[in-house]
Order: C-alpha cells, then structure tokens, then sequence
C-alpha cells in the first residue's frame, strides 16, 4: 500500500525529525501553533498579520505562532517526514494537490465535520475533496495560471493565440525583446491549460489519460513556439520567466495568480492582467488548473490544541480577513460572501483573474496524480530537448504513468 512505501522511504528522515521538534515544555506547547507554508516572500507579513490579529482577540494573548518557510517539494517532504516521526506541525498551507497522498497516509484530518464547508465556493471545495471527504480548508481561490502583459510592449492583451503570434512576429525584433513571451517550461502545470483547450485533460477521475491526439497536438504547439516560431526562449525555467518579466525583456509571461501583487508593484502603471489567449486552433479557452490554498490539520491534533488550531481558522477566514487578504495580495477569496465584495467587483485585475477561474477546471486531487506528474515530466523534458518525438511522447507517458501507480498500490 501508499502508506507502507511512504513509511520505507521516509523512516531513515524519521528519528532526526522527532529530535529535532521535541519539546519539554508541554502547556507552552498546546498555546504554540506551529506552521510550515510555501508562499512567496511577499505573502509573509500578511500570514504574520492573521497572527498578530489573532493573538489581539480575548483570550489569546500567550498563544505563540511558529513560522517556517519551504519550497513545494521540500514542504511535502519534510512533512511526511516529520508526520512519521510523530512531530509534525499543526497546521500547513499548501496546494491541494499534495493533500491527496497525505490523506490515504493518515497525515491529516478530514474537516468537514470541523469547519462548515458550505460557506466556501464550490470549485474551491472541490479541489480538495477525495473520496467524499474534504481535506482543507481554503484560504484562497485560485493558484492558477493566467496572462501577464507589459502595456508598453501590448497595448492590449490579445485574445487569441494567433493574435499574439502576430504580435511577435511584427513588434517583437523591433522592440529589441530577449524573447516575445515566455513560461515555465518543462513544468507540467504551465502544459495543462494548453491541453484542455486542445479538449483534453491529464487524469478521468483516477485513470491517466494522456495518450491522446491532443497531448500530441499539445507537445507540436510548444515545439512550433520554441523552434519554428522563436517566440519564446529556448530554455527557461520559474527563474528565468519571473526575471525576464520583471526586467522588462518579454513581453508577457504566463504565470500564476500568486505572483499578481509582486508583478503589479514592479511593473506599476505598465502591468497588466488577462486569460490565457484563445487557442485558434480549436477555438478553445485554455484551462488552467484551478485550486487555491489551504489550511491543512495535521491528524495528531487533538483536544485543546485542536479547538485553538479550528479558532484560528475561522478567524483567517473570516470575511474580514478574507477581503483583507484581497488588499494585501490581489488573491481571491474562497469564501462566497468576501466573492461579492466591491473591491473585487470594482478591480478590473482581480475580475479578469475570476474570469480565468471559471474558464479553468478544479486542480485534480486524486492520489494517482502525483503518478501523472513524475510521469510527464521527464517525458516533456526529452520532448523539448528534441530527444523524443512529439508523437511518440504521449505513449511513453501513458505507460510510465500506469507503471508509477501499479507501484504505487502494491
């Protein structure tokens, strides 16, 4: 089973985790809520203030808050890791996609019969629902994919995927860009918006699906981009796109919503915000993953330091803190009644950004995704190195992909 080979590849981490969190101090600890996040820099005081404001309510005065900062991946490790151990944080704030293998392992708890689940919007639930149980409890709505543009380059956002080819080709040279625009390449989650307006998807609910005709009209998009068409770099990863943006040597980036406050500040009057083009192709909207962030519960809470953990939450998700976390970071809220407030209504970014969620589908939760991940991903990277073919590539991830969650299951 998943929760036996995560134990065998985790318990040699196990004893040097348990050493390092232990604590002497037992009441201090039940007042100390620690929790581990994976956000960018920018996010951190606004995580800081929900401490401060809870800590300011009756009550709570000697309640402590820890704070650690981890990559994605690291965060997903260092927390099996330390659940094995038994000394896992209380809380993360995560993407809902990891939440899938920490659920089957017992990690953390189910929480619709902790939180009213029914406040939230729908998609947002969605995303973190496995099973017929929810695992999270949303911060925000989103964590997807959208179009960037400097206005001093466009003007105005093309609509269509032909229109910015057009673009490229005509203004590109002669605004002495590094490249027209670029994304994250070789990461899977900047492929998926492309593959559904393609009318395709990577997963049926826990079956891969991506030995298809779209995955391979998909690939010969990107290829045509890169090679025939140069419109965007040869090469070029999250660090390299974020700087070219910020920098002003491109002329528009796909990236995530979670990078809306930090590009508006860089860029002032000259940023701008819109969907992923239309695909001319098919005459499709491009769906990106949509999800949001969520406040995990490890399943080690319990009694007195679980009704503090559920406290903080409602406080974070209040709609007080909700459309705080508006003004603070450009994020939409998950909550429906902090959705209809007129700072969101009355922002033509943050309107564009729920415009693009409801062109996007739910991030899938299923376990047998992290199986899709590891089995595209290498898979893509020999595409774009022009090691496989276009054609030959889908196959290949089908299979390996079924091989991963075979292994997964024994």
């Amino acid at each position: 089973m998943l929760q036996r080979r995560v134990l065998a590849g985790f318990f040699s981490f196990a004893l040097l985790a348990a050493g390092c969190l232990k604590t002497d101090d037992k009441g201090a600890a039940e007042r100390t809520i620690v929790l581990w996040e994976q956000e960018d820099a920018i996010v951190a005081p606004f995580i800081d203030s929900l401490f401060e404001g809870f800590k300011k309510l009756p009550g709570n005065a000697d309640v402590q808050f820890v704070r650690t900062h981890y990559h994605t991946e690291d965060q997903r490790q260092q927390f099996q890791t330390a659940s094995i151990a038994g000394n896992p944080p209380d809380l993360l704030l995560s993407p809902s996609d990891p939440a899938g293998i920490y659920s089957i392992s017992g990690f953390i708890l189910s929480v619709e019969g902790l939180f009213d689940m029914s406040r939230f919007n729908k998609p947002v639930v969605d995303a973190i629902t496995l099973d017929g149980h929810s695992w999270g409890v949303p911060l925000s709505n989103g964590n997807h994919l959208m179009l960037f543009y400097n206005k001093k380059y466009l003007p105005k956002a093309p609509e269509t995927s032909d229109e910015l080819a057009r673009f490229c080709d005509s203004r590109a040279k002669s605004l002495k860009l590094s490249s027209c625009w670029a994304f994250f390449m070789g990461e899977p989650f900047w492929v998926m918006p492309w593959l559904g307006a393609y009318g395709s998807w990577p997963i049926d609910g826990r079956t891969p699906t991506l030995d298809t005709q779209a995955m391979r009209d998909t690939l010969n998009f990107i290829l045509d981009l890169k090679f025939k068409k140069k419109h965007i770099p040869m090469e070029c990863d999250y660090n390299c796109m974020d700087a070219l943006f910020k920098e002003r040597k491109v002329a528009a980036i796909i990236n995530g919503d979670w990078a809306l406050g930090t590009y508006a500040q860089q860029l002032g009057k000259d940023f701008g915000a819109a969907k992923i083009p239309r695909l001319s192709a098919t005459g499709r909207w491009p769906s990106p993953m949509v999800s949001g962030k969520y406040f995990l519960l490890s399943s080690s809470l319990k009694g007195g330091k679980l009704e503090l953990v559920k406290s903080f939450i409602e406080f974070a998700v209040s709609e007080e803190r909700q459309i705080a976390q508006v003004k603070a970071l450009s994020r939409l809220p998950a909550l429906s009644k902090a959705a209809k407030s007129k700072v969101i209504l009355d922002d033509p970014v943050l309107k564009t950004s729920m415009e693009q969620i409801l062109a996007g589908k739910p991030m899938p939760m299923a376990t047998e995704m992290r199986a899709v991940w590891d089995a595209v991903r290498p898979i893509y990277g020999r595409v774009l190195a022009e090691q496989l073919s276009a054609e030959e590539a889908p196959g290949r991830m089908q299979k390996e992909a079924v091989a991963k969650i075979a292994e997964m299951n024994e």
